[in-house]
């Protein structure tokens, strides 16, 4: 196996991987435990908008199913980063470990990361529509500005 047919799985699983922790996450936690309209006062606790929470999940499952299927996979991991720093800075001050009371900024915060290197890696194996390359949007950004 070569490193490219490497490199392609493991962007693939890691893409699976995450679409699958959005999907859980928004549905199990967000929906049937909290009930969306919980989830919107625990923002509102936080100082933020009650429909915000709405936004955040209605953000969740989409990027989740996209990510699962692979359609525009660097953009939409891209696009999941300020919401995994947002969660990560809603549990700043429950302490380190998301096992503690209230959970923890750990695991947001490894999400992120994740979030960012799905974006650098890009579709990986299996990709239903493969992302746009940032060199086609600065080519089209070039393009644009010369006419």
């Amino acid at each position: 196996m070569s490193q490219t047919y490497l490199t392609e799985l493991a962007a693939f699983v890691l893409r699976v991987a995450l679409g699958i922790m959005f999907l859980a996450h928004s549905l199990i936690v967000k929906l049937f435990v909290f009930k969306l309209p919980g989830t919107a006062q625990f923002f509102q606790a936080l100082g933020l908008p009650g429909w915000l929470a709405y936004a955040v999940f209605a953000m969740e499952v989409v990027s989740g199913l996209l990510l699962i299927l692979g359609v525009q996979t660097r953009w939409v991991a891209l696009a999941t980063v300020p919401i995994l720093l947002g969660a990560t800075w809603a549990h700043s001050g429950n302490g380190w470990m998301f096992a503690y009371e209230n959970g923890g900024w750990e695991y947001p915060a490894y999400l992120a990361l994740l979030a960012g290197v799905q974006g650098l890696l890009g579709d990986g194996a299996f990709a239903l529509n493969r992302s746009l390359s940032p060199r086609a949007i600065v080519g089209w950004s070039k393009r644009e500005a010369m006419q």
